[in-house]
Formats: C-alpha cells, structure tokens, sequence
C-alpha cells in the first residue's frame, strides 16, 4: 500500500502540477515555455512535499466516516476530492503566486500580492477540484491493476455498494 501511495502522489502531483501551472501563467497572460517548466517543476516539489506529510487516505476515510457516508459513494468523492482541494491548492497557489509576483516586481509594477493571490487561488480551487475529481477515480483504478489489488467495489445504480453475502 506505500507503494502504491507513492504511485499515487507521483500521478496527482504531475497532473495538478500540469493543469495548475498552465492555468496560473494562462490567466496571467504571460505563457512562456520556461516560465512553465519552472512553475511546474515548484509546483510538483511542493506537491509531493504535502504528499509525503498528509496521507491523504486515511484523511479521506476518517471524513467520509465522521460524515456517515457510504465509502465510495459519490458524495464520498466529492467530499475527499473537496478535502485535498482544499489540502494542497492554497498552499501551491500561495507559493505560486509569490514567486510570480517576486518576478513581476524585478519586471515593472504589479498588481497587488492579494489581488493576485485572492484571483488565483478561486480560479485554482475550480480547477484543481475539477482535475482531482475526474483523475483521482481514473489512476487509482491504474494503480490497483498494476500492483495487483483487487478493484475497489463496484457501485449499485444509487452509489451504494452493492449488499454483501
């Protein structure tokens, strides 16, 4: 299960790490091919770093269980999607949107830090809860194939699991 984990941090933090950095520089206007390579790249170490501290299962589990909701179900997802969102996107943005400041302010005047930070972290929270919740589900499912491990339960038509035997 660590590994796999491992595995799953390295797929969630390459692809919220894509998407965010590509949004961030989008929304600023100033795509540049280096200034992504280098956003990415802090954003995919600070990533893993959550990763590694805050084991986002068992976070999601205990929530689901203090919620009373049925595992796996889909307000199950959304609400574990809603906790990692919530998780790792302010911590990236803040970093994100700090380093960009710091680079707009060697290159003229720019805009204040909290009106970049409040602008930027609404737009990554949509984002980043749009990605998670579509590729969380998909590379787990990957992950399990490949380490071997049974699927998770499939659900009913109401996204139950179905009753046991």
């Amino acid at each position: 299960m660590k590994k796999m984990s491992i595995q799953m941090s390295l797929l969630m933090a390459t692809t919220l790490s894509f998407f965010l950095s590509m949004t961030g520089l989008l929304t600023a206007g100033k795509f540049t091919v280096p200034a992504f390579i280098i956003s990415f790249l802090e954003s995919f170490v600070i990533s893993m770093i959550i990763g590694f501290f805050i084991p986002m299962k068992k976070v999601g589990d205990a929530a689901v269980a203090k919620a009373g909701l049925t595992p796996h179900s889909l307000k199950a997802r959304l609400l574990e999607t809603l906790l990692s969102d919530i998780i790792y996107t302010p911590f990236m943005t803040f970093v994100m949107v700090f380093m960009a400041h710091k680079q707009a302010s060697k290159e003229g005047n720019p805009p204040p830090f909290l009106i970049m930070f409040g602008k930027s972290l609404i737009i990554s929270l949509i984002v980043a809860y749009v990605i998670i919740f579509i590729v969380n589900p998909i590379f787990l499912k990957f992950l399990m194939k490949k380490n071997g491990i049974g699927a998770p339960p499939d659900m009913g038509a109401n996204g139950a699991r179905p009753p046991q035997e």
